[in-house]
């Protein structure tokens, strides 16, 4: 009874407010209702503005894009069918050197934006070499003075010896190219240019695509030959570096089972009669061997390389008795197969240092394809850019030096190809032993100014570097490798890595 008066009390205190009241007051479903329309619109000011399609993606997207692609081994499918790790590290610094150096076609500073972008982009790369690690004992002091062996980590041992010793050689080559800022004494021409097209020994087929250097009528000043000649002695010795380091850490890699299936059965059939007779005569000479060759293309001296690398590798198994009693077995002693090795070692090493700019062979690209080491696979892939880059730079200013020695011997011009001057298989040897694949790139590291000047002395005949060369050690120090355009092993692994990525990444 109580409650039904208290509702009909209720009842009359609401009939009795007025119709304008109500509109005045909003009630609290009207207010619940307009709160989240109000935080909708604030989250819609705060949502960062997409930068629109036509302009270059941001430094972050770039990023994730690229390590993306190391972490799905270049598969964007997804379906785990993707390189292994090692192999996408190492492409990725074979791609980015190729952006970054690729049209390196004149002896003058990088730009600030590539060289930024260059520094930024390898340090990304080459920061993963900071997490291989390996276990090394250590003596640590406890509280009470007792010392205890304990297990430390510390970054692998080639890594930590190298790594160093290659970014020194990067930091050098680019440090060259600074040094070209202030010159004045020769400039490039346009290739289709009519000035280029007036000199008929600029006009080298080898070189078509190609900037012409031009330098003074009567060439350059002594005091600019002598700095074009002392750069050129530090890059050569930034090449032999980077040579060693490639072939050490190419040698450590495992040959693939792939590869050795591949092989044929015995030596000779690799090498082929005529080949396979002159290296196992009686008595053997490399000199007589390699001008019985023809070395006149690119190609054919790979063909030769890879020739003889797979018969380096029957032979070495056959020795290891591998392949025991198999089809792989001959009539051939021990001791013979060893001298053929090491003979066709010998042919091979003398190639390599003849003919720097050759590209890779198949078992090097076959090594770097299968290989699963990602330490080994960035040692390889940094160390064959910088060969490839000081190769480069090296030939650049040996266009200059040639347009120089063509302006002090006008004589000489209507030779359109440069002369490769003959060099004993004794002195490539030497020249080979000088840096052997075993040596880290530590004996590098404490180079001196010296070094350049040492070369020139050691290359006159006089032992003084002041004395005005002849023309035939002009000619020496500018020789170029007859047929050979420029160094290849950069260009022709990006042509072959088109084979190892997924499906997806090729198109």
């Amino acid at each position: 009874m109580v409650r039904e008066m208290e509702e009909e009390e209720n009842h009359r205190s609401q009939s009795s407010v007025p119709l304008n009241d109500t509109v005045l007051e909003k009630p609290p479903t009207n207010r619940q209702d307009k709160a989240p329309k109000a935080k909708v619109c604030r989250d819609d000011a705060a949502a960062p503005v997409k930068p629109p399609k036509d302009q270059p993606p941001t430094e972050i997207e770039q990023m994730k894009e690229r390590f993306a692609k190391l972490l799905l081994g270049e598969d964007m499918s997804g379906g785990g069918k993707g390189v292994s790790s090692a192999l996408a590290l190492s492409n990725a610094i074979t791609n980015l050197a190729a952006s970054v150096f690729g049209e390196q076609w004149r002896l003058e500073p990088m730009s600030v934006e590539r060289k930024a972008r260059w520094r930024k982009e390898i340090d990304l790369l080459l920061s993963v070499t900071d997490y291989i690690v390996e276990f090394v004992a250590s003596q640590q002091k406890s509280k009470d003075g007792t010392n205890m062996e304990i297990m430390v980590t510390r970054q692998r041992n080639d890594l930590h010896m190298n790594i160093p010793a290659l970014r020194k050689l990067d930091a050098m080559l680019i440090d060259c190219l600074d040094n070209f800022k202030d010159q004045s004494e020769f400039y490039y021409v346009s290739r289709d240019s009519s000035d280029a097209n007036k000199d008929n020994a600029s006009k080298r087929s080898d070189k078509w695509w190609l900037p012409t250097p031009k330098v003074p009528t009567n060439g350059l000043s002594e005091n600019s030959r002598k700095f074009m000649q002392y750069q050129k002695d530090c890059v050569n010795q930034v090449l032999k570096a980077a040579m060693a380091i490639n072939a050490q850490v190419l040698s450590e890699m495992e040959i693939p089972e792939n590869y050795i299936e591949s092989l044929p059965k015995n030596g000779r059939e690799s090498l082929g009669d005529s080949i396979y007779r002159n290296i196992t005569v009686e008595f053997f000479d490399p000199d007589q061997f390699l001008s019985t060759m023809d070395l006149s293309s690119e190609h054919k001296i790979l063909d030769l390389k890879d020739r003889i690398e797979a018969s380096i590798v029957i032979w070495k198994r056959k020795m290891n008795q591998k392949d025991g009693k198999s089809a792989w077995g001959s009539a051939v002693s021990l001791e013979k197969r060893e001298l053929f090795e090491e003979r066709a070692e010998t042919i091979l090493l003398i190639l390599k240092h003849r003919f720097p700019g050759t590209p890779q062979s198949a078992l090097d690209i076959s090594k770097i394809q299968y290989n699963r080491d990602v330490g080994q696979a960035v040692l390889e892939s940094y160390s064959r850019i910088l060969e490839s880059l000081a190769f480069t730079v090296m030939s650049r200013i040996e266009d200059v030096l040639y347009a120089d020695y063509i302006a002090q011997n006008p004589s000489q011009a209507s030779s359109k190809k440069r002369e490769t001057p003959s060099v004993s298989p004794a002195e490539e040897t030497q020249n080979a032993a000088e840096t052997p694949t075993s040596m880290t790139l530590l004996d590098f590291m404490n180079w001196g100014p010296d070094l350049g000047d040492n070369e020139v002395k050691k290359e006159s005949p006089t032992g003084n570097s002041d004395t005005a060369p002849s023309p035939e050690v002009e000619m020496k120090h500018v020789h170029k490798l007859q047929n050979i355009v420029t160094n290849n092993k950069l260009v022709s692994y990006l042509e072959n890595i088109g084979g190892l990525k997924s499906p997806t990444s090729r198109h």
